[in-house]
């Protein structure tokens, strides 16, 4: 069954969310069955969003990656269980004291490292850009902590980008390939995903195509999109349906389709479950290798993205064929996702997909007052909060200033505020700031 009857509901909620530019494809019968799009590539400019238009596809990267990593496994080059130190050689993880961590592809895969360095901010395109090795380093032009081991491997999920990062380091010194090449060759052009590229930045010659970045209030991320050289990460460029063309790869590599890219075996071990996690997008919350699952109801596999400007989301169902992505340019576009999901699972007869929305949960405009302003954390340390639309900019002594976005009302009615770079909250209750960090909560004094 094809029914376009959702496009009216994305639309809707495309223009009352303020997102330029919306793609997706659909998955139906075990075909790509459906594709569309809405809006404009860059907000002010009358060129419209394309079938051959590139989205950042942001963490959806992560997945896809792993792919070509057990592309290679099948051919006896990597073991999922081996320390990944017996073959890293540009850089080792490094120890804790006395203790040297062993982290393997399965952990992190599975985000279950322990690993450090959740996100990348990406850079601008004016910035020097690092190597993978300085990131893992965390040092100089690298804009993020280096990547460490804090939590026992294999104990629960932890969300690690530095993890994805460190298997792309590991593919490359066991193959001697460039990642993006590397990419191509094991699963991009294997599977005739021609609007896509790993390239970092990306290449000149299709700049044109390439969908503009979005903050929140609409206007044009600076240089158009931020630059990933964390390419496993959330490098990639792409299109609703190449996303759909990896999605009918691993079905079909699970059903032990003649010509699949990996073996059954491994693709049966992609598709179970190995750590619990939250939810996301579509009931999804649990870790395979790669891909995020479903623990109930039509089993289903997938992942969500977000880089600066970018928010898309990729789900199919592991036993009928059925599944979609969709791809935004903006900031605001997770709302539009969610709700694209559900306005396609209603029309597409998927069973067992949620239907609960989230809504938008800002910050009031007394919340942003009580704010704003320079507070004391203790004696001889301030910081200073600029409300930014319904974010914060901080800035504390000695350090450049930081973006706390915001993360909505707690059930006790206090509002948060997380910063994008490191494990930091600010905590706004019955009018007094509260930083929470490590665990610990510190009364902050309005000065």
């Amino acid at each position: 069954m094809t029914d376009p009857s959702f496009v009216p509901a994305i639309e809707e909620s495309r223009k009352a969310f303020g997102v330029p530019g919306v793609s997706w494809a659909v998955i139906d019968g075990g075909e790509i069955a459906l594709q569309g799009q809405l809006g404009v590539q860059t907000n002010g400019d009358p060129t419209p969003v394309s079938a051959r238009t590139r989205f950042q596809a942001c963490s959806i990267s992560k997945p896809i990656a792993a792919l070509a990593m057990l592309r290679l496994v099948d051919r006896g080059l990597l073991d999922l269980d081996e320390d990944i130190n017996a073959k890293l050689t540009s850089w080792r993880l490094p120890r804790n004291s006395d203790w040297q961590p062993v982290v393997t592809l399965r952990h992190l895969t599975s985000h279950s490292a322990g690993l450090t360095t959740s996100g990348f901010p990406g850079y601008k395109r004016t910035d020097q850009l690092p190597t993978t090795v300085q990131i893992l380093t965390g040092v100089d032009p690298a804009n993020t902590f280096g990547v460490r081991v804090d939590t026992i491997p294999g104990t629960q999920f932890r969300y690690s980008g530095g993890g994805t990062l460190t298997m792309q380091l590991l593919l490359e010194d066991v193959t001697r390939t460039p990642f993006a090449d590397l990419m191509r060759e094991l699963v991009l052009d294997p599977l005739g995903m021609t609007d896509s590229d790993y390239t970092q930045p990306a290449p000149k010659d299709v700049h044109d195509v390439l969908a503009t970045a979005h903050h929140q209030d609409g206007d044009p991320v600076e240089g158009g999109w931020h630059v990933y050289p964390e390419q496993a990460t959330a490098g990639l460029w792409t299109t609703p349906v190449d996303l759909c063309k990896y999605a009918q790869a691993v079905r079909a590599a699970y059903a032990g389709a003649d010509g699949a890219l990996i073996s059954q075996r491994l693709a049966t071990e992609m598709l179970t479950p190995q750590v619990i996690a939250s939810d996301r997008i579509g009931g999804l919350n649990a870790l395979g290798l790669g891909p995020f699952l479903t623990t109930d109801g039509a089993p289903r596999f997938g992942h969500s993205g977000g880089n600066e400007g970018f928010r898309c989301h990729l789900l199919a169902y592991r036993d009928e064929g059925l599944g979609a992505a969709v791809m935004t340019n903006s900031d605001n576009g997770g709302w539009v996702v969610q709700r694209a999901y559900v306005a396609i699972a209603a029309a597409q007869g998927w069973p067992d997909y949620p239907t609960e929305l989230d809504e938008p949960d800002p910050p009031h405009d007394d919340e942003l007052a009580a704010c704003s302003g320079t507070f004391r954390l203790r004696a001889g340390f301030e910081f200073t909060v600029e409300p930014a639309d319904t974010a914060l900019s901080v800035t504390f002594a000695g350090q450049a200033p930081m973006d706390f976005s915001p993360l909505g009302h707690t059930k006790d009615g206090a509002f948060q505020f997380g910063a994008n770079e490191t494990e930091t909250m600010l905590r706004l209750a019955n009018g007094e700031l509260t930083f929470v960090q490590n665990g610990q909560d510190v009364a902050c004094e309005k000065l």
